[in-house]
């Protein structure tokens, strides 16, 4: 399985991060702060570190033990931000969890929910994976663009369930599996318009304040 070959639709790509993404992720991430920070994942137990480098080492070593894959997005060409597929399970689950950043410059141009279908197809249909699933915090209105647009199956209200922005964080889940979308894909039907429209509709029982 070769990773390291651009994913294209159009002017978006994924591909696997490389070492000498460092300092464009680092720009990107420091100029972006005020739009990134409500969305970041930090630790309860301190700082966390924004080097780059060394956050790009770990994320190739989870790829390599096969424990994730690091994408970067990209717009003609550009690195927009990252996608990175993460805690693949084996076995009985065959199940991932995918997380995103884009530039604050390059939102509204469909390269997030590009992006993520093409990272659930190469999911799905070369690393066989069942079940891909998606969580989001009910504040993250952009966030819960994508999930409507790609069909994503609405699963559940995690409380306090990730730690976000200093604090424990409330969560909606989302999840898709390979049957659910077939040969056709989710980007393919994403693409055609054929991806279920109320699909990721959170029922008023679980609607927290956004």
């Amino acid at each position: 399985m070769d990773l390291t070959e651009p994913r294209r639709h159009g002017s978006v790509s994924i591909r696997l991060v490389r070492q000498r993404d460092a300092r464009v992720l680092q720009h990107e991430l420091l100029t972006n702060r005020g739009w990134l920070r409500p969305w970041e994942a930090t630790s309860p137990d301190g700082p966390v570190s924004l080097d780059m480098r060394l956050g790009i080492r770990r994320l190739l070593q989870q790829y390599r033990d096969g424990s994730g894959v690091p994408f970067v997005m990209e717009w003609e060409g550009r690195v927009t931000g990252q996608l990175n597929v993460w805690g693949i399970a084996r076995g009985s689950l065959a199940s991932a969890t995918i997380g995103y950043w884009v530039s604050e410059r390059f939102a509204g141009r469909g390269i997030t929910p590009t992006s993520v279908a093409l990272a659930t197809d190469i999911c799905f249909t070369e690393l066989r994976l069942h079940r891909m699933e998606i969580c989001i915090r009910p504040e993250n209105r952009a966030s819960l663009r994508v999930v409507e647009k790609l069909g994503f199956r609405y699963e559940g209200l995690r409380r306090r369930y990730i730690h976000i922005d200093g604090d424990w964080r409330d969560h909606y889940a989302f999840a898709l599996t390979r049957d659910e979308v077939g040969a056709e894909g989710v980007l393919g039907r994403f693409a055609a318009g054929r991806a279920p429209r109320d699909a990721a509709t959170i029922p008023p029982a679980d609607r927290l304040p956004a």
